[in-house]
C-alpha cells in the first residue's frame, strides 16, 4: 500500500497509548517515519492526529485548541487524581442545584494556573514527575498557566455526584487537576470518572478512524484516502505564492524570498511573529516561513521539495 504524508486521526481506545497507536500505525503503514501531535493518557478515549511522513515536521504548527467531554466524581481523591488511582481520601459532595455549580465552574474559565497532577509527564529536575510518584518521592510541582476557552456544564446528577461537563482548552491543561481542583471548591473531594477528546490540532472525532478497522483487510486499501493532505491541517496559516521558477529554486536551497504583497491570495494578514505557508501556483505546500521586521523578505523555517 503506498504511503502519503499526511495526517490520519486515530480514534484511540481506552488502555492504549499514544505510542502504541503510533507503532501499529508505522507497522500497518509500512513506514517510519510516524509521529503523535500530543500525548493522550491511556485511559482517556477519542480524537489523536498522528503525523506521517513529512507532516511530522508540521506538527508545531497545527492549531493548538483541544476540546473534550469528561465526567467528573465528586466525593473522592486518588493519587492520580482520576478514577484509575489509589483512593486516599473521601467526603460526602454538597446538595447544589445546576445554576450555583455552574457559578462554581467560573473558577476555572479563562486563562487560570492549575498544579499537573503528580502522576502525570511533566519534568522535575530532569525526571517525569510520574516516575518520581511511582517511586514514592516527595516533590512539588510548580501552578502552571493554562487556557480554558469554553466549559460547559452538561449534566449534574445530585444522587451519584457526577458532574459532566465539555471543555475547550490549550494544549497541557489536565482536566484531572480540574476535576482535583473542582473537589476541593465544593469542599469535598473530587477525580476524573472518565474523559474523551472529540477535537484536537483541528481535527475532529468525526473524521477518525479506530485502529481496528485499519487492520481490516478490505479497509488497509482504503487507509490512503482517510490521510488528510498536510496543507488541508495549515487554513488557519496565512498563505504566500511563489509563482517564479526563480523564487521556487531559491526557496528550495534556503534563502530569502523578496516579499511581494500581490503574491498574497487571502484575506488574513500577515505578522512577523506568525508562520506563512508557501505554496506554489500548483497550491502544492513548498514549507514554512516567517517574514521579517521590515516586511521586505520571507526566511525560509521549514522546505520541502515539490513534486
Amino acid at each position: 500500500m503506498e504511503t502519503k504524508d499526511g495526517f490520519l486521526v486515530i480514534n484511540k481506545d481506552q488502555g492504549c497509548t499514544s505510542h502504541d497507536c503510533v507503532r501499529q500505525i508505522r507497522k500497518l503503514l509500512n513506514t517510519k517515519k510516524v509521529g503523535h501531535t500530543g500525548t493522550l493518557d491511556p485511559e482517556v478515549t477519542g480524537t489523536l492526529p498522528i503525523a506521517i511522513g513529512s507532516a511530522t515536521r508540521f506538527i508545531q504548527y497545527l492549531p493548538q485548541g483541544k476540546t473534550y467531554i469528561g465526567q467528573i466524581k465528586l466525593g473522592i481523591r486518588t493519587n492520580t487524581d482520576d478514577i484509575h488511582g489509589e483512593i486516599i481520601k473521601q467526603k460526602d459532595w454538597p446538595k447544589i442545584n445546576d445554576e450555583k455549580l455552574d457559578q462554581y465552574l467560573n473558577t476555572f474559565r479563562g486563562i487560570i494556573k492549575q498544579i499537573p497532577p503528580k502522576v502525570s509527564s511533566v519534568h522535575v529536575n530532569g525526571e517525569r514527575a510520574y516516575k518520581k510518584s511511582f517511586k514514592n518521592e516527595n516533590f512539588e510541582l510548580a501552578p502552571r498557566e493554562v487556557k480554558i476557552d469554553e466549559l460547559i456544564l452538561i449534566k449534574w446528577d445530585q444522587i451519584n455526584g457526577i458532574i459532566e461537563i465539555k471543555i475547550k482548552c490549550s494544549a497541557g491543561t489536565y482536566i484531572r487537576a480540574i476535576a482535583r481542583d473542582l473537589g476541593k471548591i465544593l469542599n469535598s473531594e473530587g477525580c476524573l470518572l472518565k474523559l474523551k477528546r472529540i477535537s484536537a490540532c483541528g481535527f475532529n472525532e468525526q473524521n477518525s478512524i479506530k485502529i481496528s478497522d485499519i487492520e481490516k483487510e478490505n479497509d488497509k486499501k482504503n487507509t490512503a484516502n482517510l490521510i488528510i493532505p498536510t496543507i488541508s491541517a495549515l487554513t488557519h496559516i496565512s498563505t504566500f505564492i511563489l509563482n517564479k521558477e526563480e523564487d521556487i529554486n531559491f526557496w528550495k536551497t534556503g534563502r530569502a524570498i523578496k516579499f511581494d504583497i500581490n503574491y498574497f491570495n487571502e484575506s488574513k494578514t500577515f505578522d512577523y511573529k506568525k508562520p506563512i505557508k508557501v505554496i506554489d501556483k500548483r497550491k502544492l505546500l513548498l514549507g514554512i516561513g516567517f517574514l521579517n521586521k521590515e516586511q521586505t523578505n520571507i526566511n525560509p523555517k521549514l522546505v520541502l521539495y515539490a513534486k
